[in-house]
């Protein structure tokens, strides 16, 4: 197991996801967040079928700080109902692995 996760997280905008990707960065909870601008999303909300432009962030984290990621992204996330979509890639390049570990740290408990 790599103890890598892929985080797949839709923002209403570029400033909204950039900002909390940047505070989970910061906080060292990831390690960096790609934004797919203008990402179309067709999707059921309250009975009723929408659509929206939004933003799609890729989060790379570890999954033993998954817990306390999920906790801040949610706290921080304009939606009501975030996507928040955890992925454990089967293989990771053994040098981005590395320096993806060491960036990303444990909270305090």
């Amino acid at each position: 197991m790599s103890n890598v996760k892929l985080i797949l997280c839709t923002f209403p905008n570029t400033e909204q996801a950039r900002q909390i990707g940047t505070v989970l960065v910061e906080k060292q909870l990831a390690a960096c967040v790609n934004l797919v601008p203008a990402v179309e999303s067709i999707y059921r909300w309250q009975g009723k079928v929408e659509t929206a432009s939004e933003v799609l962030a890729i989060f790379k984290t570890r999954a033993d700080v998954f817990p306390a990621f999920e906790r801040v992204l949610t706290e921080l996330h304009p939606y009501e109902v975030p996507e928040i979509i955890a992925i454990e890639p089967a293989d990771v390049a053994a040098p981005y692995r590395e320096w993806l570990l060491s960036s990303v740290a444990l909270p305090d408990q």
